[in-house]
């Protein structure tokens, strides 16, 4: 008796992972708005072609990255908006630069950025991406060489492409308002400390400790750990957690074959901008209507953006073993970081101390 029912409800449990896996969201995004994110994060890296300086262009191309901030607001409002994440991403950068000489505080310094950026993000109703591309470039910054007197240079470069984004923002909204009315300005609704500083406190902590565990387990490149949890953790439900872990990870898997397959290509300054231009475009298509397939192409993209410099002198083999190592166990803490989130008595036992610790804090 006991059989058949484990195996009815091991069937049950199959079938429901297949129908959220293969679910198709529906989808009013316009083909103009991937062309031009992608040219955001692509045209940087042609200038940084044509300059013989790649790695200028990477840098610049994160932060063409603001774009995909844009809202559907009136366009007064969404060029303010999209300014302001751009000057996020530019102080998460800046932080990030200046923690790779105190590798000490790394793992603060990431969780400080985390914590922070997710407050304001939840504060001010940010939508998705929210909070990813703020640590991403925080993480990617704390673990790319260099000196001291380059951080300027650095932040600098990674500021004009946020204004290059918002260049092509503009000219975007003006087309695009066109063919749409703008959806208005909703009132931001009241901030709880639950929602606002509690899960803000949690995510940045597991940010901090993915870095941790990938430091322990001396991963060559562990600034990709992090920010695979942070795209896990952010799921508004447990279900949207396990559903973003399993796509996040099948998503890679089958990435990874595609990142091999583009490595192996001869590879140019000029075709690295060109793939990177169509791969954000298929990326921006699709990620709204299936986020797994959309992984399936934002790993060749972000092996691209992070490692393109120095793609020459890293085996491909080597490159792509370490990605899928680090999203997995980027999604394994994400998910129980999830899990926490999610968890009434885990909200009871630390939520409550947390915010006497900090009404004691602030009141005095």
């Amino acid at each position: 008796m006991e059989s058949p029912s484990l195996l009815r409800r091991l069937g049950a449990f199959v079938r429901t992972e297949w129908r959220h896996l293969t679910t198709i969201n529906p989808s009013t995004r316009r083909w103009q708005m991937p062309l031009a994110a992608a040219l955001a994060c692509g045209l940087p890296l042609a200038v940084g072609a044509g300059f013989g300086r790649l790695d200028y262009g990477l840098i610049s191309s994160l932060g063409g990255l603001a774009f995909l901030y844009l809202p559907n607001t009136p366009l007064n409002h969404r060029m303010v908006w999209m300014m302001a994440c751009g000057f996020g991403m530019s102080a998460s950068y800046a932080v990030g630069a200046i923690g790779h000489f105190m590798p000490v505080l790394m793992v603060w310094m990431l969780s400080f950025v985390a914590i922070v950026v997710t407050m304001v993000c939840r504060f001010y109703r940010v939508g998705p991406p929210g909070s990813l591309f703020f640590v991403m470039a925080a993480s990617i910054a704390a673990y790319t060489p260099g000196t001291v007197e380059e951080i300027p240079l650095k932040v600098g470069l990674l500021t004009m492409g946020v204004l290059l984004a918002a260049l092509i923002g503009f000219f975007y909204s003006l087309y695009i308002l066109r063919l749409q009315p703008a959806e208005p300005v909703a009132p931001l609704p009241p901030p709880t400390f639950d929602f606002v500083v509690f899960d803000a406190v949690v995510i940045g902590v597991f940010v901090g400790l993915a870095l941790a565990i990938a430091l322990a387990l001396q991963l060559p490149r562990p600034y990709w750990v992090p920010v695979s949890c942070l795209a896990v953790i952010q799921g508004v439900t447990l279900r949207a957690v396990w559903n973003r872990q399993l796509h996040r990870v099948l998503g890679t898997a089958l990435g990874m074959l595609l990142a091999w397959a583009i490595l192996m290509l001869p590879l140019t300054p000029w075709s690295v901008s060109l793939l990177v231009v169509i791969l954000a475009f298929i990326i921006e298509s699709t990620v709204v209507r299936h986020y797994g397939f959309a992984v399936v192409f934002i790993t060749p993209l972000t092996i691209l953006l992070a490692e393109a410099a120095t793609l020459g002198h890293a085996v491909p083999a080597e490159l792509i073993q370490s990605r899928f190592i680090d999203t997995v166990l980027g999604c394994l803490v994400g998910l129980v970081g999830g899990i926490c989130l999610h968890s009434p008595r885990f909200r009871t036992v630390v939520g409550e101390p947390l915010r006497r610790l900090l009404v004691q804090r602030t009141s005095r």
